[in-house]
């Protein structure tokens, strides 16, 4: 099983929070996949911060392609937009299709996915039920 671990799970995990045992246990069972729009809105920060292990780290996960289909995005906008879930951001959507595209789970700390798959395909993967 591979799961789309996306930039939230990240900054936490580097600043060592409470996600960091999860993401450990999916490192330590090479189940990580990270797309290039996640390591987008991460990388500069830490070439700022020049973390270069870090962004080493992230190059070394498996980087799965992000094929974008528009329609489908804007097709999950007008779901969320009807089902009352507003200001979700185009590469939100952009994730979660990636997710969905790809048959992998995410793993975020966002609540807004949480809401887009309970209208959409889109697996969110849940270290609680795992822990249990």
């Amino acid at each position: 099983m591979t799961v789309l671990i996306d930039s939230s799970i990240w900054i936490d995990y580097f600043r060592n929070g409470k996600n960091s045992d999860s993401l450990n246990f999916l490192l330590s069972e090479n189940q990580v996949a990270i797309n290039n729009l996640i390591l987008a809105e991460i990388v500069p920060f830490l070439k700022i911060k020049r973390q270069i292990k870090l962004i080493r780290l992230l190059e070394s996960v498996e980087n799965i392609s992000t094929d974008i289909n528009w329609n489908h995005i804007t097709e999950m906008q007008v779901k969320c937009l009807k089902k009352g879930i507003n200001k979700i951001g185009i590469p939100d959507l952009i994730i979660a299709q990636n997710a969905i595209y790809k048959n992998v789970s995410l793993y975020s700390l966002d609540k807004h996915f949480k809401l887009i798959s309970k209208h959409t395909k889109l697996k969110i993967w849940d270290w609680h039920r795992l822990a249990c």
